[in-house]
């Protein structure tokens, strides 16, 4: 491949090197949410500002951790979390939104995925459409077990994945209307929670990678309950989810510190 950095041993997009980022990263989607996690770290410091990619590198437990936004959709999260690994990343927990899916979904809850719907396309470049969509196992325990530790409300289970938010949100308007309500239904009868935008993505280069992700999501609102006349209230304050991503990261942390000694 052409090195487009011309030597300067910084990743093309993200702007990272090596010795810029931790092995253990929070990907948000929006940039401006990156110093509000970052403030959970202990010193804290921007390190890349580059596109959608903004990136803070810390410590929790002594040990070095980044957060690295990865803007909107599939395409600009799989090259963070491809650059990321080249330097060296290997645990990563998405914190983001999502809207609920299931009645029992409801706006401030927390999501955390097991898998994700591929119903986006940059998944179907790194793998038949055959293979699953799964988060890592000893990221998904992480965050079940931060989530019960802060007595958070949260669901676990599939999410579905999407490139359109528009066509989730107005299906009828699309010249696709017929593909997208049909399936929409399908993802609702097999008990999908939420759906979002990055999850399948990351879930998928995360396995051609060799690294591990998991993700969890603060439910913005739930149009299922809208349609059919229920409560349905909104929140928009990521602060808790990003508390249940970075006691993940930590639970994480001190595991494998103590493992690394024995």
């Amino acid at each position: 491949m052409v090195d487009y950095t011309e030597g300067s041993g910084k990743q093309y997009h993200t702007g990272v090197g090596p010795e810029d980022i931790g092995k253990y990263v929070i990907l948000p989607g929006d940039p401006k949410r990156c110093k509000k996690i970052a403030e959970h770290f202990e010193n804290a410091k921007l390190v890349a500002d580059v596109r959608e990619y903004t990136t803070y590198t810390g410590y929790l437990e002594g040990v070095k951790v980044s957060v690295t936004s990865t803007g909107i959709g599939g395409p600009s999260a799989a090259i963070a979390i491809d650059e990321l690994a080249k330097c060296g990343a290997h645990t990563f927990i998405r914190v983001g939104t999502c809207g609920g899916m299931q009645e029992d979904v409801m706006g401030g809850d927390i999501v955390i995925a097991t898998g994700a719907v591929r119903m986006e396309g940059t998944s179907r470049e790194f793998a038949p459409i055959e293979y699953p969509a799964v988060a890592n196992l000893d990221c998904v325990n992480a965050l079940v077990d931060a989530a019960r530790s802060l007595k958070v409300r949260h669901h676990t289970g599939v999410v579905q994945c999407k490139d359109s938010f528009f066509g989730q949100h107005e299906p009828e308007i699309m010249p696709v209307s017929y593909e997208l309500e049909n399936k929409w239904q399908a993802w609702l009868r097999m008990g999908c929670l939420a759906s979002e935008m990055e999850s399948a993505a990351l879930f998928i280069a995360g396995q051609f990678l060799r690294v591990r992700v998991g993700s969890c999501f603060l439910v913005v609102a739930n149009q299922e309950r809208a349609k059919k006349g229920l409560e349905n209230k909104q929140a928009h304050d990521t602060e808790l989810a990003i508390k249940v991503g970075v006691e993940a990261l930590r639970s994480l942390i001190i595991r494998e510190k103590h493992l690394n000694h024995n």
